[in-house]
């Protein structure tokens, strides 16, 4: 398997170092990506990372995944407009227990292939450098002037909030980093998204500098949506791939409601599936849009991989009572069914509250799945209100005890994709 090959017609890359490819074409290569500890979860938008080391494993390299407990402390600047928020050091490691658990799911770390992937903690290292010693060690083979041309610092000291020297010395831990895997692992590569260039190529200038050494890197291109929206982002937030965070059936939903450019983009780019297979996976699409072939496969893929194949069936379960049978009576789910179901808010409210009939605004204003009464009105009228799969036209309609399933409970629709189930108590 020629990696760059297949990161190439998957789109995921970008920028490359010249050399990179025939390094690889060589002999087994050891490369790393580096994960901010900024959250005890990673998001989807890390995936793409993950997925390189995956990759670089399949293609017979070494993977090291580096957990950055130091450069967490001082957070990056890269795309940021403001200084960050510094982390303290009990949330920072939970942070970091958490990501690496994350990543063992993913890449194989505990097999004895010549190419098990390796985690390392930064702090690892910077812990034992003192002030003087990184200044004179690190500080004098890299100059202000190279640092300030990079971008990230750039729009950084051009903007109104400019850049602190805390900020300003990442890319210089992080080139460090770089540095101190080249001397002590032989990693001579390193990957990430494009927005790390600029501290990719700090790593790679100072190894030369510092070393007389060569090293290589590439980067992959940030994931964006057609619509110009930020990719993963959803109404709630982002898109978690802790369970906790965001269930699997919200996560399958995501990708589920891909539009079809989108979709048959990140097919390529999140799942395994081979070239031929995405091709004619792109053509059965085109042929027939709306049986959303495509958003179906990438849904399934990526759960599996990410959640496990019985987190995946429950999650085409939910969708199908939900959405596939929404013609078929409500009457015809258990509360087994009502109760289990993911992606699905509960509420709960007193009997009292539809004992006599209330009308449809003031119980879904009520009941908080409508923040006001003239919000509420205004979803009725416009036909965005079903009640037990029923639509709810008239402002006058009354929600009384004589619609509750199971004499407990009412599954209401807002829009096309929230679902509340009410639990009348």
């Amino acid at each position: 398997m020629n990696l760059i090959e297949e990161l190439r017609w998957r789109g995921m890359l970008q920028d490359m170092i010249p050399g990179t490819e025939e390094q690889l074409a060589k002999e087994q290569t050891s490369a790393y990506i580096g994960f901010d500890p900024t959250a005890e979860s990673l998001h989807i938008g890390s995936l793409v990372p993950i997925l390189l080391l995956v990759h670089l494993q399949k293609a017979g390299h070494k993977p090291y995944a580096l957990v950055g407990g130091a450069t967490g402390m001082i957070g990056d600047p890269s795309m940021k407009s403001a200084e960050r928020v510094l982390l303290n050091e009990e949330q920072l490691a939970r942070n970091v227990a958490g990501i690496q658990a994350q990543l063992e799911k993913y890449i194989d770390f505990t097999s004895d292939a010549p190419n098990a992937a390796v985690m390392v903690n930064n702090y690892d290292w910077f812990k034992n450098i003192s002030f003087i010693d990184f200044l004179r060690d690190a500080g004098k083979h890299i100059t202000v002037n190279y640092m300030m041309a990079k971008d990230s610092v750039k729009k950084r000291i051009e903007g109104d909030t400019g850049i602190s020297y805390t900020e300003f010395a990442y890319q210089l831990m992080q080139g460090y980093d770089f540095y101190h895997l080249y001397k002590t692992k032989n990693v001579k590569l390193q990957m990430g998204g494009s927005d790390q260039w600029g501290n990719i190529t700090t790593g790679t200038e100072f190894i030369r500098r510092k070393d007389g050494g060569e090293a290589f890197a590439f980067t992959c291109p940030l994931i964006k949506k057609a619509d110009g929206t930020k990719f993963g982002k959803t109404e709630s937030g982002n898109v978690w791939l802790d369970a906790g965070r965001t269930t699997p059936y919200q996560f399958y939903q995501f990708w589920l409601n891909a539009s079809d450019e989108d979709a048959a983009n990140w097919i390529k780019i999140f799942t395994f599936l081979d070239r031929d297979t995405v091709e004619q996976l792109i053509q059965l699409h085109q042929q027939d849009p709306g049986r959303r072939l495509l958003q179906k496969r990438l849904a399934e893929e990526i759960t599996r991989f990410v959640h496990s194949e019985e987190e995946l069936q429950n999650a085409i379960a939910t969708t199908e009572k939900l959405f596939a049978n929404a013609s078929a009576p409500v009457e015809g789910l258990s509360v087994d069914d009502l109760e289990n179901m993911e992606g699905v808010q509960k509420v709960n409210i007193p009997k009292s509250a539809i004992d006599s009939g209330a009308d449809v605004v003031s119980f879904l204003a009520d009941s908080k799945i409508l923040p006001s009464k003239g919000e509420a009105r205004k979803m009725v009228q416009n036909g965005g209100i079903s009640i037990n799969r029923h639509k709810v036209a008239d402002v006058q309609f009354k929600v009384e005890a004589s619609l509750l399933l199971h004499d407990q409970y009412l599954l209401v629709q807002k829009g096309k994709k929230n679902y509340y189930l009410v639990k009348v108590n």
